[in-house]
Protein backbone atom coordinates (compact mmCIF):
# COMPACT_ATOMS: atom_id res chain seq x y z
CA UNK A 1 0.00 0.00 0.00
CA UNK A 2 2.60 2.71 1.20
CA UNK A 3 4.98 1.65 -2.27
CA UNK A 4 1.61 2.44 -4.38
CA UNK A 5 1.19 6.07 -3.08
CA UNK A 6 5.37 6.53 -3.39
CA UNK A 7 4.76 5.58 -7.16
CA UNK A 8 2.13 7.43 -7.38
CA UNK A 9 4.24 10.67 -5.77
CA UNK A 10 6.79 10.21 -8.01
CA UNK A 11 4.94 10.06 -11.60
CA UNK A 12 2.94 13.47 -10.11
CA UNK A 13 6.93 15.33 -9.62
CA UNK A 14 7.68 13.93 -13.00
CA UNK A 15 4.76 15.15 -14.63
CA UNK A 16 5.56 18.93 -12.57
CA UNK A 17 8.67 18.82 -14.24
CA UNK A 18 7.92 18.40 -17.70
CA UNK A 19 5.19 21.19 -17.77
CA UNK A 20 7.76 24.05 -16.02
CA UNK A 21 10.23 22.88 -18.48
CA UNK A 22 8.25 23.16 -21.56
CA UNK A 23 6.74 26.83 -20.37
CA UNK A 24 10.46 28.19 -19.85
CA UNK A 25 11.23 26.90 -23.33
CA UNK A 26 8.09 28.84 -24.77
CA UNK A 27 9.02 31.81 -23.50
CA UNK A 28 12.24 32.39 -24.06
CA UNK A 29 11.76 31.22 -27.72
CA UNK A 30 9.19 34.22 -27.45
CA UNK A 31 11.27 36.77 -25.96
CA UNK A 32 13.65 36.13 -29.30
CA UNK A 33 11.44 36.43 -31.40
CA UNK A 34 10.01 39.92 -30.06
CA UNK A 35 13.84 41.23 -30.13
CA UNK A 36 14.26 40.28 -33.43
CA UNK A 37 11.04 41.63 -34.70
CA UNK A 38 11.92 44.48 -32.82
CA UNK A 39 15.55 45.15 -34.00
CA UNK A 40 15.00 43.97 -37.54
CA UNK A 41 18.32 43.77 -40.01
CA UNK A 42 19.13 47.06 -41.30
CA UNK A 43 18.06 46.97 -44.96
CA UNK A 44 14.85 45.97 -44.25
CA UNK A 45 14.74 48.75 -41.48
CA UNK A 46 16.05 51.16 -44.07
CA UNK A 47 13.62 50.30 -46.86
CA UNK A 48 10.60 50.38 -44.74
CA UNK A 49 11.90 54.25 -43.49
CA UNK A 50 12.44 54.71 -47.26
CA UNK A 51 8.77 53.54 -48.34
CA UNK A 52 7.34 55.18 -45.43
CA UNK A 53 8.57 58.56 -46.26
CA UNK A 54 8.07 58.40 -50.36
CA UNK A 55 4.38 57.28 -49.02
CA UNK A 56 3.89 60.39 -46.87
CA UNK A 57 6.09 62.79 -49.85
CA UNK A 58 3.36 61.38 -52.62
CA UNK A 59 0.30 61.64 -50.76
CA UNK A 60 -0.37 65.15 -49.03
CA UNK A 61 -3.46 64.61 -48.18
CA UNK A 62 -2.86 61.85 -45.70
CA UNK A 63 -1.12 64.94 -43.82
CA UNK A 64 -2.70 66.46 -40.59
CA UNK A 65 -2.31 69.16 -39.14
CA UNK A 66 -1.67 68.61 -34.88
CA UNK A 67 -5.21 67.91 -33.20
CA UNK A 68 -5.29 71.04 -31.13
CA UNK A 69 -8.45 69.89 -29.25
CA UNK A 70 -6.55 67.20 -27.57
CA UNK A 71 -4.84 70.07 -25.66
CA UNK A 72 -6.44 71.71 -22.40
CA UNK A 73 -4.88 74.64 -23.18
CA UNK A 74 -6.38 75.15 -27.08
CA UNK A 75 -9.74 75.08 -26.09
CA UNK A 76 -11.75 77.38 -27.91
CA UNK A 77 -13.04 79.07 -25.09
CA UNK A 78 -9.64 79.63 -23.82
CA UNK A 79 -8.23 80.66 -27.08
CA UNK A 80 -11.15 83.37 -27.91
CA UNK A 81 -10.45 84.64 -23.80
CA UNK A 82 -14.50 84.09 -23.07
CA UNK A 83 -14.34 84.16 -19.77
CA UNK A 84 -11.96 87.51 -19.48
CA UNK A 85 -14.66 89.62 -21.25
CA UNK A 86 -17.94 90.66 -20.08
CA UNK A 87 -20.41 89.71 -23.66
CA UNK A 88 -23.22 90.87 -22.00
CA UNK A 89 -22.40 94.57 -23.56
CA UNK A 90 -21.64 95.07 -27.00
CA UNK A 91 -18.15 95.58 -28.55
CA UNK A 92 -17.16 99.13 -27.77
CA UNK A 93 -19.38 99.71 -25.36
CA UNK A 94 -19.69 103.50 -24.14
CA UNK A 95 -17.89 104.64 -27.78
CA UNK A 96 -19.68 105.17 -31.42
CA UNK A 97 -22.12 102.77 -32.58
CA UNK A 98 -20.93 99.35 -33.83
CA UNK A 99 -21.47 98.65 -37.58
CA UNK A 100 -23.03 95.82 -37.99
CA UNK A 101 -23.67 94.57 -42.26
CA UNK A 102 -26.16 92.41 -43.55
CA UNK A 103 -27.17 89.93 -46.39
CA UNK A 104 -29.85 88.11 -47.31
CA UNK A 105 -29.62 84.89 -49.41
CA UNK A 106 -33.68 84.18 -50.36
CA UNK A 107 -34.73 80.17 -50.61
CA UNK A 108 -37.50 80.18 -51.03
CA UNK A 109 -40.99 82.26 -51.13
CA UNK A 110 -43.42 79.31 -49.85
CA UNK A 111 -46.74 80.89 -50.01
CA UNK A 112 -48.90 84.44 -50.06
CA UNK A 113 -52.04 83.98 -48.06
CA UNK A 114 -54.68 86.64 -49.58
CA UNK A 115 -57.27 85.38 -46.62
CA UNK A 116 -54.68 86.97 -43.62
CA UNK A 117 -52.64 88.94 -45.90
CA UNK A 118 -49.11 87.53 -44.97
CA UNK A 119 -46.43 86.21 -46.95
CA UNK A 120 -44.01 83.35 -45.73
CA UNK A 121 -40.40 83.06 -46.45
CA UNK A 122 -36.82 80.62 -46.01
CA UNK A 123 -33.49 82.72 -45.93
CA UNK A 124 -30.20 83.07 -45.32
CA UNK A 125 -29.52 85.92 -42.79
CA UNK A 126 -25.92 86.96 -42.14
CA UNK A 127 -24.38 89.51 -40.51
CA UNK A 128 -20.88 90.87 -40.50
CA UNK A 129 -19.58 92.62 -37.96
CA UNK A 130 -15.84 93.08 -35.89
CA UNK A 131 -15.55 92.27 -32.14
CA UNK A 132 -11.31 92.85 -30.89
CA UNK A 133 -12.20 90.53 -27.68
CA UNK A 134 -12.88 87.89 -29.94
CA UNK A 135 -9.39 88.31 -31.62
CA UNK A 136 -6.67 85.43 -31.25
CA UNK A 137 -2.76 84.89 -32.23
CA UNK A 138 -2.91 82.82 -35.53
CA UNK A 139 0.39 81.90 -37.70
CA UNK A 140 -1.28 81.35 -40.71
CA UNK A 141 -4.47 83.54 -40.39
CA UNK A 142 -7.17 80.95 -40.54
CA UNK A 143 -10.29 81.50 -39.34
CA UNK A 144 -12.58 79.45 -36.82
CA UNK A 145 -15.67 77.78 -37.34
CA UNK A 146 -18.35 77.02 -34.98
CA UNK A 147 -21.70 75.89 -34.24
CA UNK A 148 -25.01 77.18 -32.26
CA UNK A 149 -23.32 76.42 -28.85
CA UNK A 150 -20.89 78.86 -28.79
CA UNK A 151 -23.40 81.52 -29.51
CA UNK A 152 -25.14 81.71 -26.64
CA UNK A 153 -21.93 82.56 -25.05
CA UNK A 154 -20.81 85.65 -26.57
CA UNK A 155 -22.30 88.51 -27.88
CA UNK A 156 -24.63 88.98 -31.10
CA UNK A 157 -26.47 91.22 -32.70
CA UNK A 158 -30.04 90.74 -31.46
CA UNK A 159 -32.07 91.34 -35.07
CA UNK A 160 -35.93 90.52 -35.23
CA UNK A 161 -38.97 90.52 -38.03
CA UNK A 162 -40.46 93.62 -37.71
CA UNK A 163 -44.73 92.73 -38.31
CA UNK A 164 -43.70 88.82 -38.19
CA UNK A 165 -46.63 86.69 -37.15
CA UNK A 166 -44.77 83.61 -36.94
CA UNK A 167 -40.49 82.36 -37.02
CA UNK A 168 -38.08 80.09 -36.52
CA UNK A 169 -34.67 78.75 -36.49
CA UNK A 170 -34.15 75.33 -38.43
CA UNK A 171 -33.16 72.98 -35.83
CA UNK A 172 -32.65 69.69 -38.05
CA UNK A 173 -30.63 67.71 -37.40
CA UNK A 174 -29.23 70.37 -35.38
CA UNK A 175 -29.82 73.98 -34.98
CA UNK A 176 -28.82 75.87 -38.42
CA UNK A 177 -26.60 78.45 -36.60
CA UNK A 178 -22.91 79.15 -37.88
CA UNK A 179 -20.14 81.29 -36.77
CA UNK A 180 -17.28 82.29 -37.64
CA UNK A 181 -14.31 84.60 -36.07
CA UNK A 182 -11.20 85.45 -37.86
CA UNK A 183 -7.39 86.32 -36.19
CA UNK A 184 -8.41 89.65 -36.06
CA UNK A 185 -12.17 89.33 -34.47
CA UNK A 186 -14.20 90.10 -37.26
CA UNK A 187 -17.45 87.48 -36.91
CA UNK A 188 -19.43 86.08 -39.09
CA UNK A 189 -22.63 85.13 -37.52
CA UNK A 190 -25.29 83.17 -39.96
CA UNK A 191 -28.77 81.25 -39.35
CA UNK A 192 -31.48 79.46 -41.31
CA UNK A 193 -34.62 80.94 -40.59
CA UNK A 194 -38.02 80.92 -41.53
CA UNK A 195 -40.76 83.51 -41.15
CA UNK A 196 -44.48 84.37 -41.93
CA UNK A 197 -44.96 88.39 -41.73
CA UNK A 198 -47.88 90.78 -42.27
CA UNK A 199 -47.92 92.16 -45.89
CA UNK A 200 -50.86 95.14 -46.71
CA UNK A 201 -52.64 93.98 -49.84
CA UNK A 202 -54.80 96.31 -51.81
CA UNK A 203 -57.35 94.43 -54.01
CA UNK A 204 -59.15 96.92 -55.65
CA UNK A 205 -57.57 96.00 -58.96
CA UNK A 206 -57.76 91.70 -58.05
CA UNK A 207 -57.30 89.43 -59.77
CA UNK A 208 -55.74 92.21 -62.37
CA UNK A 209 -53.36 93.58 -59.37
CA UNK A 210 -49.69 93.87 -58.47
CA UNK A 211 -48.73 93.57 -54.74
CA UNK A 212 -45.49 94.87 -53.07
CA UNK A 213 -44.86 93.28 -49.63
CA UNK A 214 -41.68 94.01 -47.47
CA UNK A 215 -39.80 91.95 -44.55
CA UNK A 216 -38.45 94.29 -42.21
CA UNK A 217 -35.09 93.38 -40.01
CA UNK A 218 -34.10 96.18 -36.95
CA UNK A 219 -32.18 95.54 -33.95
CA UNK A 220 -34.64 95.31 -30.91
CA UNK A 221 -32.73 96.80 -28.22
CA UNK A 222 -29.63 98.91 -29.23
CA UNK A 223 -30.86 102.37 -31.31
CA UNK A 224 -28.68 103.88 -34.01
CA UNK A 225 -26.23 105.12 -31.22
CA UNK A 226 -25.05 101.55 -30.30
CA UNK A 227 -25.63 99.97 -33.28
CA UNK A 228 -25.15 100.87 -37.11
CA UNK A 229 -27.00 98.44 -39.35
CA UNK A 230 -26.68 98.66 -42.79
CA UNK A 231 -26.67 96.36 -45.94
CA UNK A 232 -23.19 95.01 -46.36
CA UNK A 233 -22.80 95.57 -50.34
CA UNK A 234 -26.03 97.35 -51.19
CA UNK A 235 -28.32 95.94 -53.43
CA UNK A 236 -26.17 93.28 -53.81
CA UNK A 237 -26.59 92.06 -50.51
CA UNK A 238 -29.87 90.66 -51.16
CA UNK A 239 -29.45 87.46 -53.55
CA UNK A 240 -31.99 84.99 -54.48
CA UNK A 241 -32.91 81.31 -56.14
CA UNK A 242 -33.67 81.33 -59.66
CA UNK A 243 -36.10 78.38 -58.80
CA UNK A 244 -38.26 80.50 -56.88
CA UNK A 245 -41.87 80.43 -58.09
CA UNK A 246 -45.59 81.04 -57.14
CA UNK A 247 -48.81 79.57 -58.28
CA UNK A 248 -50.80 82.49 -58.75
CA UNK A 249 -47.73 85.27 -58.67
CA UNK A 250 -45.34 86.49 -60.58
CA UNK A 251 -41.76 87.89 -58.88
CA UNK A 252 -40.95 90.87 -60.95
CA UNK A 253 -38.28 92.23 -58.52
CA UNK A 254 -36.40 91.72 -55.34
CA UNK A 255 -34.34 94.97 -54.35
CA UNK A 256 -33.27 96.39 -50.38
CA UNK A 257 -33.72 99.50 -48.66
CA UNK A 258 -32.84 101.41 -45.21
CA UNK A 259 -34.85 103.43 -43.43
CA UNK A 260 -35.04 104.86 -39.64
CA UNK A 261 -37.51 103.97 -37.20
CA UNK A 262 -38.89 105.92 -34.55
CA UNK A 263 -40.76 104.86 -31.67
CA UNK A 264 -41.73 107.24 -28.89
CA UNK A 265 -40.23 105.88 -25.91
CA UNK A 266 -36.88 104.58 -27.37
CA UNK A 267 -35.37 106.54 -29.92
CA UNK A 268 -34.59 106.44 -33.50
CA UNK A 269 -32.98 102.88 -34.98
CA UNK A 270 -32.24 101.52 -38.59
CA UNK A 271 -34.24 99.37 -40.31
CA UNK A 272 -33.63 97.33 -43.37
CA UNK A 273 -35.98 96.49 -46.04
CA UNK A 274 -36.71 93.25 -48.54
CA UNK A 275 -38.59 94.44 -50.58
CA UNK A 276 -40.59 92.60 -53.67
CA UNK A 277 -43.22 92.86 -56.31
CA UNK A 278 -45.55 90.14 -56.92
CA UNK A 279 -47.69 90.20 -60.49
CA UNK A 280 -51.16 87.87 -60.45
CA UNK A 281 -51.26 85.76 -63.14
CA UNK A 282 -54.71 86.28 -64.60
CA UNK A 283 -55.37 83.00 -66.80
CA UNK A 284 -56.01 80.71 -63.49
CA UNK A 285 -59.17 83.59 -63.20
CA UNK A 286 -60.28 83.89 -66.91
CA UNK A 287 -61.01 80.31 -66.71
CA UNK A 288 -62.57 80.20 -63.38
CA UNK A 289 -64.22 83.37 -63.21
CA UNK A 290 -64.28 85.53 -66.43
CA UNK A 291 -64.85 82.81 -69.12
CA UNK A 292 -68.11 80.89 -66.94
CA UNK A 293 -69.66 84.54 -66.41
CA UNK A 294 -69.63 85.84 -70.03
CA UNK A 295 -71.08 82.34 -71.24
CA UNK A 296 -74.04 82.46 -68.31
CA UNK A 297 -75.18 86.02 -69.88
CA UNK A 298 -74.44 84.57 -73.21
CA UNK A 299 -77.04 81.61 -72.26
CA UNK A 300 -79.51 84.35 -70.96
CA UNK A 301 -79.88 85.99 -74.03
CA UNK A 302 -80.91 82.54 -75.39
CA UNK A 303 -84.71 83.01 -74.77
CA UNK A 304 -84.99 86.05 -76.88
CA UNK A 305 -85.10 83.83 -79.89
CA UNK A 306 -87.60 81.62 -78.37
CA UNK A 307 -91.52 82.11 -78.59
CA UNK A 308 -93.17 84.44 -76.19
CA UNK A 309 -95.77 81.49 -75.79
CA UNK A 310 -93.52 79.19 -74.68
CA UNK A 311 -93.53 79.95 -70.88
CA UNK A 312 -92.21 76.69 -69.39
CA UNK A 313 -88.44 77.14 -71.54
CA UNK A 314 -87.71 80.57 -71.29
CA UNK A 315 -88.59 81.08 -67.42
CA UNK A 316 -86.33 78.06 -66.80
CA UNK A 317 -83.57 79.11 -68.74
CA UNK A 318 -83.33 82.84 -66.77
CA UNK A 319 -83.73 81.49 -63.33
CA UNK A 320 -80.81 79.03 -64.04
CA UNK A 321 -78.26 81.93 -65.24
CA UNK A 322 -79.50 83.68 -62.45
CA UNK A 323 -78.26 81.15 -59.73
CA UNK A 324 -75.52 80.13 -61.34
CA UNK A 325 -74.30 83.82 -61.24
CA UNK A 326 -74.91 84.09 -57.64
CA UNK A 327 -72.83 80.96 -57.45
CA UNK A 328 -70.41 82.14 -59.10
CA UNK A 329 -70.37 85.51 -56.88
CA UNK A 330 -70.07 83.40 -53.95
CA UNK A 331 -67.13 80.86 -54.84
CA UNK A 332 -65.14 84.21 -55.66
CA UNK A 333 -65.88 86.13 -52.16
CA UNK A 334 -65.47 83.03 -50.21
CA UNK A 335 -61.70 82.56 -50.84
CA UNK A 336 -61.02 86.44 -50.38
CA UNK A 337 -61.05 88.76 -47.29
CA UNK A 338 -64.00 90.74 -46.45
CA UNK A 339 -62.64 94.57 -47.28
CA UNK A 340 -65.27 97.22 -47.17
CA UNK A 341 -64.34 98.38 -51.29
CA UNK A 342 -65.33 96.78 -54.84
CA UNK A 343 -62.68 94.94 -56.38
CA UNK A 344 -62.07 94.96 -59.61
CA UNK A 345 -63.36 91.08 -59.87
CA UNK A 346 -66.92 92.61 -58.10
CA UNK A 347 -68.15 94.86 -60.81
CA UNK A 348 -67.46 92.35 -63.79
CA UNK A 349 -69.24 89.77 -62.02
CA UNK A 350 -72.59 92.07 -60.71
CA UNK A 351 -72.96 93.92 -63.65
CA UNK A 352 -72.89 90.48 -65.60
CA UNK A 353 -75.53 89.67 -62.94
CA UNK A 354 -77.31 92.54 -63.74
CA UNK A 355 -77.62 91.78 -67.12
CA UNK A 356 -78.90 88.21 -66.79
CA UNK A 357 -81.65 89.58 -64.34
CA UNK A 358 -82.44 91.95 -67.11
CA UNK A 359 -83.33 89.56 -69.57
CA UNK A 360 -85.68 87.73 -66.71
CA UNK A 361 -87.34 91.01 -66.76
CA UNK A 362 -87.46 91.36 -70.64
CA UNK A 363 -89.26 88.08 -70.62
CA UNK A 364 -91.82 89.34 -67.41
CA UNK A 365 -92.19 92.31 -69.54
CA UNK A 366 -93.08 90.80 -73.22
CA UNK A 367 -95.46 87.74 -71.54
CA UNK A 368 -96.94 90.82 -69.29
CA UNK A 369 -98.26 92.72 -72.63
CA UNK A 370 -98.97 90.07 -74.46
CA UNK A 371 -101.58 89.00 -71.46
CA UNK A 372 -103.22 92.39 -71.91
CA UNK A 373 -103.33 92.21 -75.47
CA UNK A 374 -105.01 89.21 -75.44
CA UNK A 375 -107.09 89.68 -72.90
CA UNK A 376 -108.38 93.28 -74.88
CA UNK A 377 -108.76 91.36 -78.31
CA UNK A 378 -111.01 88.58 -76.70
CA UNK A 379 -112.94 91.20 -75.29
CA UNK A 380 -113.18 92.86 -78.81
CA UNK A 381 -114.32 89.54 -80.45
CA UNK A 382 -116.74 89.05 -78.04
CA UNK A 383 -118.55 92.60 -78.37
CA UNK A 384 -121.18 93.35 -80.64
CA UNK A 385 -120.79 94.20 -84.47
CA UNK A 386 -123.10 97.08 -83.85
CA UNK A 387 -123.65 100.17 -81.66
CA UNK A 388 -125.42 98.87 -78.35
CA UNK A 389 -127.83 102.02 -78.27
CA UNK A 390 -129.27 100.93 -81.33
CA UNK A 391 -132.06 98.61 -81.65
CA UNK A 392 -131.05 95.20 -83.34
CA UNK A 393 -132.37 94.37 -86.71
CA UNK A 394 -135.64 91.72 -86.04
CA UNK A 395 -137.21 89.69 -89.03
CA UNK A 396 -141.13 91.08 -89.07
CA UNK A 397 -143.73 89.42 -91.76
CA UNK A 398 -144.42 92.07 -94.82
CA UNK A 399 -147.83 92.31 -96.42
CA UNK A 400 -148.81 93.81 -99.71
CA UNK A 401 -149.37 96.78 -98.10
CA UNK A 402 -145.59 97.70 -97.69
CA UNK A 403 -142.61 98.18 -100.62
CA UNK A 404 -139.03 96.48 -99.90
CA UNK A 405 -138.03 99.82 -100.19
CA UNK A 406 -139.22 101.06 -97.57
CA UNK A 407 -137.42 98.97 -94.56
CA UNK A 408 -134.50 100.85 -93.55
CA UNK A 409 -131.18 99.80 -92.95
CA UNK A 410 -132.33 99.60 -89.01
CA UNK A 411 -135.17 97.17 -89.64
CA UNK A 412 -138.33 99.96 -89.08
CA UNK A 413 -140.54 100.30 -91.96
CA UNK A 414 -141.46 103.48 -93.21
CA UNK A 415 -143.57 104.79 -95.23
CA UNK A 416 -142.87 106.30 -99.00
CA UNK A 417 -143.36 109.90 -97.05
CA UNK A 418 -141.27 109.32 -94.29
CA UNK A 419 -139.30 112.07 -93.13
CA UNK A 420 -136.06 111.86 -95.12
CA UNK A 421 -134.05 114.04 -92.49
CA UNK A 422 -134.27 111.23 -89.97
CA UNK A 423 -133.66 108.32 -91.94
CA UNK A 424 -129.96 110.39 -92.66
CA UNK A 425 -129.21 111.04 -89.48
CA UNK A 426 -129.40 107.30 -88.70
CA UNK A 427 -127.21 106.50 -91.29
CA UNK A 428 -124.50 108.53 -89.94
CA UNK A 429 -124.54 107.46 -86.52
CA UNK A 430 -124.43 103.87 -87.70
CA UNK A 431 -121.06 105.16 -89.65
CA UNK A 432 -118.94 106.62 -86.63
CA UNK A 433 -119.77 103.83 -84.18
CA UNK A 434 -118.24 101.49 -87.74
CA UNK A 435 -115.50 104.13 -87.14
CA UNK A 436 -114.75 103.74 -84.11
CA UNK A 437 -114.77 100.07 -83.58
CA UNK A 438 -111.88 100.02 -86.50
CA UNK A 439 -109.69 102.66 -85.06
CA UNK A 440 -109.91 100.26 -82.55
CA UNK A 441 -108.94 97.22 -84.11
CA UNK A 442 -105.99 99.15 -85.58
CA UNK A 443 -104.29 100.30 -81.91
CA UNK A 444 -104.57 96.48 -80.55
CA UNK A 445 -102.83 95.53 -83.71
CA UNK A 446 -100.07 98.29 -83.28
CA UNK A 447 -99.89 97.33 -80.06
CA UNK A 448 -99.72 93.21 -80.61
CA UNK A 449 -96.31 94.47 -83.25
CA UNK A 450 -94.57 96.74 -80.01
CA UNK A 451 -94.83 93.07 -77.95
CA UNK A 452 -92.86 91.48 -80.67
CA UNK A 453 -90.33 94.60 -81.54
CA UNK A 454 -89.48 93.99 -77.56
CA UNK A 455 -87.94 91.13 -78.43
CA UNK A 456 -85.97 91.89 -81.98
CA UNK A 457 -84.70 95.44 -80.01
CA UNK A 458 -83.37 93.17 -77.06
CA UNK A 459 -81.33 90.79 -79.63
CA UNK A 460 -79.33 93.44 -80.90
CA UNK A 461 -79.22 95.93 -77.53
CA UNK A 462 -78.28 93.48 -74.97
CA UNK A 463 -75.01 91.77 -76.94
CA UNK A 464 -73.97 95.56 -77.85
CA UNK A 465 -74.82 97.03 -74.04
CA UNK A 466 -71.87 93.77 -73.12
CA UNK A 467 -69.48 94.46 -75.76
CA UNK A 468 -69.09 97.89 -74.77
CA UNK A 469 -68.85 97.52 -71.01
CA UNK A 470 -66.47 94.79 -71.66
CA UNK A 471 -63.92 96.98 -74.03
CA UNK A 472 -64.29 99.43 -71.04
CA UNK A 473 -63.20 97.20 -68.43
CA UNK A 474 -60.59 95.64 -69.97
CA UNK A 475 -59.03 99.02 -71.31
CA UNK A 476 -59.68 100.49 -67.54
CA UNK A 477 -58.14 97.06 -65.45
CA UNK A 478 -55.59 95.63 -67.82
Amino acid sequence: MLTVHKMRFSIFLLLWGWILSTECRTHRQGKEIHEVYKKGSRPQRQRREAHGEGHKQGSPILKRSPDITKSPLTKSEQLLRIDDHDFSMRPGFGGPAIPVGVDVQVESLDSISEVDMDFTMTLYLRHYWKDERLSFPSTNNQSMTFDGRLVKKIWVPDMFFVHSKRSFIHDTTTDNVMLRVQPDGKVLYSLRVTVTAMCNMDFSRFPLDTQTCSLEIESYAYTEDDLMLYWKNGNDSLKTDERISLSQFLIQEFHTTTKLAFYSSTGWYNRLYINFTLRRHIFFFLLQTYFPATLMVMLSWVSFWIDRRAVPARVPLGITTVLTMSTIITGVNASMPRVSYIKAVDIYLWVSFVFVFLSVLEYAAVNYLTTVQERKERKLRDKPACACSLPQPRPMMVDGSYNDGDVNELGHFMSEDGDKQDRMMVQLALGSERGSARRKNQRYVSMRIDTHAIDKYSRIIFPGAYILFNLIYWSIFS
